[in-house]
């Protein structure tokens, strides 16, 4: 069974979902009821994945890992397709993620209202190019990876929803909407997000 540290609503989320779409069992961790959580990961971060007695970082490295290690149609064998199926993850992880995260250094780093409105919007400005790019690749397709979701839909279907914590409008278009509406429908994104919310809920009684 792997062992996965989450904080809930974060990225690991998208970790727990991809887990559970392979057929495999996970125990999921707070973070935040782990006393000196550095011990395990020094920079802080989830999600943390405990497979046996190997311990990974990043999330990208772990898709990729559990990715390759299981059989999937997420991440196909071999050519094109497979570049593109990896090209897409690190899109994910790589330049959608920080673009989100600047809304929360925003949110946590600058005391002046003004400036950090102007702040929030100039990052979410730059976010909404980014679904744009998603947008346009949508086209004749209902998912980046053709007909079924891949792991980079639900990392951004992850993603999308951090924007409503911020005083920012998040543009979606038609084709983006409809993606991520139907990976939230998903059984297993559903059963993740229901696990992480009763492991919390416990933990804080």
């Amino acid at each position: 069974m792997y062992q996965l540290y989450y904080l809930q609503g974060a990225c690991s989320l998208a970790t727990q979902v991809i887990l559970r779409e392979l057929g495999q069992e996970v125990k999921i961790i707070d973070k935040q009821h782990v006393d000196n959580f550095r011990k395990i990961n020094p920079v802080g971060t989830v999600p943390v994945l405990l497979d046996g007695t190997n311990t990974m970082f990043e999330g990208a490295a772990i898709l990729l890992h559990i990715l390759n290690k299981h059989e999937n149609s997420m991440l196909p064998e071999e050519g094109v397709s497979r570049q593109k199926a990896i090209q897409d993850i690190m899109f994910a992880n790589a330049t959608m993620h920080p673009a989100y995260g600047r809304l929360f250094f925003i949110g946590q780093n600058i005391s002046d209202e003004d400036v950090k409105q102007l702040a929030f919007n100039a990052a979410a400005e730059n976010i909404n190019q980014l679904w744009q790019v998603i947008e346009n690749k949508l086209n004749g397709k209902i998912f980046l990876g053709g007909n079924t979701p891949s792991a980079a839909d639900i990392m951004l279907t992850v993603y999308s929803r951090w924007g409503a914590s911020f005083p920012v409008d998040i543009v979606f278009g038609e084709k983006t909407t409809k993606l991520l509406n139907a990976v939230q429908e998903m059984p297993n994104f559903k059963k993740a997000d229901e696990a992480e919310q009763a492991v919390s809920a416990k933990q804080t009684d």
